[in-house]
């Protein structure tokens, strides 16, 4: 039998309202001791809460009860709807804690017995996590589309067609010597493995969410004393690098993450790149500021040469300076971030790249997690292809439809909840 859990749901006191959560076989249990009789289920009602030892009063607070049949763990749960004061949270939680077989809540573990129950799968579980996270618009919409289902519906469309696959070489296995069965033609098997693993690669072929989620990398670099600092700085409208004359003067790498009209950026503002030093520790940030070049998802480089990779925001920078007033036809833009001129140019040709590196909201966007997996069911339905022993084949075939549930949670992938609940909070 699982044990009652309980957690604050709602944010942190001190707030106007504090919901507390318990579910399991106990819920109802420990909601009688608190509240005396409990409402209709699904139906809010004024209750007294006393402790069950002392009877002192706790709270007068709204309290809801569902059934395991209608409840979103699909257990018997219970909400209590506090004041929302700390010392009135910790009191009830204290005299939940009193009750026998009762326990606080592990972060994401009401969602992970969703998940467990079947009323949601683990692409579902995963958009929720990152809809609690989500801090822009975009973010927003992609978390409320995973959180509905739209991955899972994507991957149980995928694993449909593999099963009719599946079906005709498991006849061919099987029944192949039976007058009323037809054989599969391998031809046409392996046309069909060939059609479903290109409409799992055009998934594959779309921005990663984590392009929405941790921000759009953009990288600073150029030569020392070419404004790296300044401009990073006047992007994020704070100080958050130290600008000086004295060459050198960044060493390692600074990241800052902004938002500009709903897209989350990182930006990265590096050491100076030079030939040749004798300094060990600007060496090591040389070869960081090499690392972060090659990570960019959008390069901006300051330097006077040209840039060190093609497709690079190559920027005219000091532009209020003596001499430098006149941009070169080469340079995508000029500016002065000691002024300000050219600063709304430059954030927009960084917007124009980051709707090209950003998924389309009218697709479905997977994470790390979910593209390794269907990565792993088009890499064996290409071998299943290639196979001309049907035996083999319908190992194959296996190994792509175990891919495919390990997506939704159909596999056994404890390991995998461990890690995707690590990052819930406690009362979700």
């Amino acid at each position: 039998m699982a044990d009652t859990i309980f957690a604050l749901s709602s944010g942190a006191p001190p707030a106007a309202i504090a919901i507390v959560r318990v579910s399991g076989p106990g819920a109802f249990a420990a909601g009688t001791a608190l509240a005396g009789d409990l409402p209709e289920p699904r139906v809010a009602a004024l209750r007294a809460l006393r402790d069950p030892e002392s009877r002192t009063l706790l709270d007068r607070a709204l309290v809801l009860a569902f059934p395991a049949a209608t409840s979103a763990t699909a257990e018997d749960l219970i909400e209590l709807h506090l004041h929302g004061g700390r010392a009135v949270v910790n009191a009830v939680e204290a005299a939940l804690v009193r009750q026998a077989d009762l326990r606080r809540a592990e972060p994401g573990e009401f969602t992970r017995r969703a998940l467990l129950a079947g009323k949601i799968d683990l692409s579902e579980a995963e958009g929720l996590g990152d809809l609690l996270t989500a801090e822009t618009e975009a973010q927003r919409r992609a978390a409320i589309e995973s959180a509905e289902g739209a991955v899972g519906r994507l991957a149980e469309g995928w694993r449909a067609r593999l099963l009719e696959i599946a079906a005709q070489v498991e006849a061919e296995l099987d029944f192949s010597d039976e007058d009323d069965v037809h054989p599969a033609a391998p031809a046409a098997v392996a046309a069909a493995c060939a059609t479903l693993a290109e409409a799992i690669e055009a998934a594959l072929n779309n921005p990663p969410v984590e392009r929405l989620r941790d921000g759009i990398r953009v990288t600073l670099a150029g030569p020392p004393n070419s404004g790296k600092s300044t401009l990073l700085n006047a992007l994020i409208e704070r100080e958050a690098a130290i600008v000086s004359p004295i060459a050198g003067t960044t060493r390692d790498r600074i990241e800052a993450p902004v938002q500009r009209n709903g897209v989350a950026y990182l930006l990265t503002d590096t050491a100076g790149l030079v030939e040749r030093t004798d300094d060990p520790i600007e060496r090591i940030g040389i070869a960081r500021s090499g690392e972060a070049i090659a990570a960019a998802d959008i390069l901006v480089w300051l330097g006077d040469t040209p840039p060190p990779r093609a497709g690079a925001l190559w920027v005219h920078t000091q532009a209020d300076r003596p001499g430098r007033e006149q941009v070169s036809i080469d340079r995508d833009c000029g500016l002065s971030a000691v002024t300000g001129q050219g600063l709304d140019h430059l954030w927009e040709l960084l917007a124009s790249r980051a709707i090209a590196l950003l998924p389309r909201l009218d697709r479905v966007a997977l994470n790390r997690r979910q593209r390794d997996c269907i990565r792993d069911a088009a890499e064996a339905l290409r071998r299943a292809q290639r196979e001309v022993d049907w035996l083999l084949l319908a190992e194959e075939l296996r190994i792509a439809r175990l891919a495919l549930d390990r997506l939704t949670g159909r596999a056994d992938v404890e390991a995998v909840l461990d890690t995707v609940f690590a990052r819930f909070c406690i009362g979700k």
